[in-house]
């Protein structure tokens, strides 16, 4: 039997480990940072029905550029985004690969501020981009002057900024963001995927695409929407950038029955983001018992919470998986980022993590 390193591979894949987050069968599971709610009854016959309606032509290709679906996105993300400005693929880490292809490549780099979204170096490496790894403050925020700072020693053909940040939580200020597109050469690109969970007043980077033509702004419906089995992200750009992703998209890469499922669950938004100001409170509320606790906690914009400080991290992560809850073991060594499910889940992990520490 032949084995992995037997085979012609790459060199820069040699000695790599694939991503991917433990998957157990375990009563709780709080390490993925899904939406906990699953969809009604009345949502499951409304997908069914969807799925059904295109079932028959599934001898077919489908939209090529599931024209319709973008325009549904247009009009769920607002700030005058038109379907023309809206891109849709497999879930945002197929977003975000299709814009280093086009962006990035041998001989370019991408910049990103660490600790972040882990797909973001990972994608970049097997692009064959270059991955400059910067950092944030010591509170996991982002002061302008650090960022541009970087920007400048760097010169990144892309800037990968998290907002808010994944495993952090932590969201940017508008400011940051525009000190950003102010000096970078090449193409910024924000990643909302937990927009939809930030604090009241918390501003989108969407209200910038007016006037910043390499501005990207991403999205999914896997975190608010409760649709993480469906695999659909999307972003918001000029509509050049989408002309520049044409380029490199395969072809027919969502399919008929993705489409259909996506653009029911928008015409459901009001049920599915239902969940989310629950989640806030229950967001709030863990924040509140953790730092009560002793623990420090980051402020988060998210539907999860990273909380430390652990001597013995794998020790505590251990322990709690002992008592049937799966948190994440990710971030900065002395910390664990646990996603925020229901309240029955919250207090099955509070008592856990208490016989744990």
């Amino acid at each position: 039997m032949t084995s992995l390193s037997e085979l012609p591979i790459r060199d820069d894949l040699r000695g790599r480990e694939p991503y991917g987050a433990p998957q157990l069968d375990v009563p709780v599971r709080l390490n993925t940072n899904e939406n906990p709610y699953p969809p009604s009854p009345r949502l499951v016959e409304a997908l069914g029905r969807a799925v059904a309606d295109v079932a028959g032509g599934l001898n077919r290709y489908p939209d090529r550029d599931a024209v319709e679906l973008r325009k549904d996105l247009a009009d769920y993300l607002g700030h005058g985004v038109t379907a023309r400005q809206v891109w849709a693929a497999n879930g945002s880490n197929e977003i975000i690969q299709q814009i280093l292809q086009a962006f990035g490549g041998p001989g370019r780099s991408a910049l990103g501020f660490e600790p972040s979204y882990s797909m973001h170096p990972i994608i970049t490496r097997v692009s064959g981009t270059e991955w400059i790894d910067a950092y944030r403050d010591e509170d996991f925020g982002l002061e302008a002057e650090r960022a541009v700072a970087a920007i400048e020693e760097h010169r990144p053909d892309i800037v990968f900024l998290t907002s808010p940040n994944n495993p952090t939580g932590t969201s940017l200020p508008l400011e940051a963001i525009e000190a950003v597109l102010a000096v970078a050469p090449g193409m910024v690109v924000v990643d909302e995927a937990y927009a939809e969970f930030r604090r009241e007043g918390t501003p989108s980077a969407l209200s910038l695409l007016p006037g910043h033509p390499r501005l990207i702004v991403t999205r999914t419906m896997s975190k608010a929407f409760a649709m993480a089995g469906t695999r659909v992200g999307y972003l918001a750009a000029d509509p050049a950038v989408i002309d520049a992703l044409l380029l490199v998209r395969l072809p027919y890469h969502l399919s008929a029955v993705t489409q259909a499922v996506a653009r029911t669950a928008i015409a459901h938004q009001d049920e599915l983001l239902g969940a989310v100001e629950a989640l806030r409170a229950e967001r709030d509320a863990l924040v509140g018992w953790l730092r009560g606790e002793g623990f420090e906690v980051a402020d988060s914009d998210a539907n999860f919470v990273l909380f430390g400080r652990f001597p013995d991290r794998r020790a505590v992560w251990q322990g709690v998986l002992d008592r049937g809850v799966l948190i994440r073991e990710v971030g900065p060594p002395e910390w664990l980022r646990v996603s925020v499910g229901t309240p029955e889940e919250m207090a099955a992990f509070r008592a856990a993590l208490k016989e744990s520490v």
